[in-house]
């Protein structure tokens, strides 16, 4: 039987994406192995699908000055010697990387050990982890065509990011019946990411009303952000979060905004929902998100509503456009040819297992 060990953690991001390959790994006859830090998101969400664990040291790398600065390198030292000991002893024919910093020493110490490493960008230029990665890959997949040219011409591969597949065995009636709804109106989903946004609840709150005359609303609104002066009303649910249950609401859905996440893009463009998306401003973030929308919308796979021009006119105006032109952007959605990427990244471990 071959072996993988899988890596990637620190963010959700970074880990779902493994999930996702982990029953196509199993079906290929692969023994699946998990190397993430100690006390990241991965370690609860691997150990629960009982895969063997290995936590390593971990320390995060930083462009910018912080006191940690200091002793982290020595975790990933530490992180680095412990997983080239691991890499010794399990002997995985292959490893694969989703990234976070937990997967340089990973990386690292399967070159050391020339087990062959396959590793995922999510975004569309590299981060720091994978960047110090890369040399050592054998492969580098990604998610745009615009990151081929940040990588090394003999090693990037445009697979798309792998999607779990429960994403796709929703129920549309399970999910109107969840929010109380009819199957006679359309239905809006906002995703805010995984804490919510202030700001897009603040405008879709804002122009409620004249949404709610078209549109039924799924307003997934992050903790503590439900507004109880809406609750009861008609036509509008919220939730502060949504785990099992987002199956069958992606399946009630019609048209999305959400923030652009790679992952999350990935996951509506392989569900092929006509979507807005609102990404992150660059005051806010590396400016990885807006990046990431100006490719989709360039693409047509998406409409983009930058942050600074959000108010509750100019997302009703968007809302109304994209509804109208949605035959379009379904279209496009179809036809990408980024929506084999399990099958793509499958054949690439296949291929460079030892």
């Amino acid at each position: 039987m071959k072996r993988i060990v899988l890596t990637g953690g620190g963010t959700a991001g970074h880990v779902t994406p493994n999930i996702a390959l982990m029953p196509f790994l199993k079906e290929a006859g692969y023994d699946i192995q998990y190397i993430g830090s100690h006390e990241g998101i991965e370690r609860k969400l691997i150990e629960e699908m009982d895969i063997p664990y290995h936590p390593i040291s971990s320390g995060k790398l930083r462009r910018y000055f912080d006191p940690k600065n200091f002793s982290d390198p020595f975790k990933v030292i530490k992180g680095y010697t412990e997983a080239s000991r691991l890499i010794k002893k399990l002997k995985p024919d292959v490893v694969f990387s989703k990234g976070g910093f937990v997967t340089v020493p990973v990386v690292l110490a399967a070159k050391r050990r020339g087990v062959p490493a396959i590793i995922h960008e999510s975004d569309m230029t590299p981060g720091l982890a994978n960047k110090i990665c890369i040399p050592c890959a054998t492969k580098v997949c990604c998610n745009f065509p615009e990151t081929l040219k940040y990588l090394p011409e003999g090693k990037a591969v445009l697979t798309g990011s792998p999607i779990r597949q429960e994403l796709f065995a929703g129920s549309k009636e399970e999910g109107l019946s969840l929010c109380g709804f009819t199957s006679d109106k359309p239905v809006l989903l906002i995703i805010g990411g995984s804490l919510g946004s202030v700001i897009i609840n603040n405008a879709v709150r804002s122009c409620l009303d004249s949404l709610l005359e078209q549109f039924q609303i799924i307003h997934i609104c992050g903790q503590n952000h439900l507004d109880s002066s809406l609750e009861g009303r008609t036509g509008y649910k919220q939730f502060e979060y949504v785990k099992e249950e987002l199956t069958h609401l992606f399946a009630a859905t019609d048209i999305m905004i959400s923030r652009a996440g790679a992952n999350a893009i990935c996951e509506l463009l392989a569900l092929q929902k006509p979507n807005i998306l609102i990404p992150l401003s660059a005051a806010a973030s590396r400016g990885d998100q807006i990046l990431n929308a100006a490719s989709f919308e360039k693409q047509g796979y998406s409409y983009v509503l930058q942050e600074e021009e959000l108010t509750g006119e100019s997302l009703l105006k968007t809302v109304q456009y994209v509804y109208d032109e949605r035959e379009t952007y379904k279209k496009a959605l179809k036809e990408s040819t980024l929506n084999d990427s399990i099958q793509i990244i499958m054949n690439l471990i296949q291929t460079h297992s030892k």
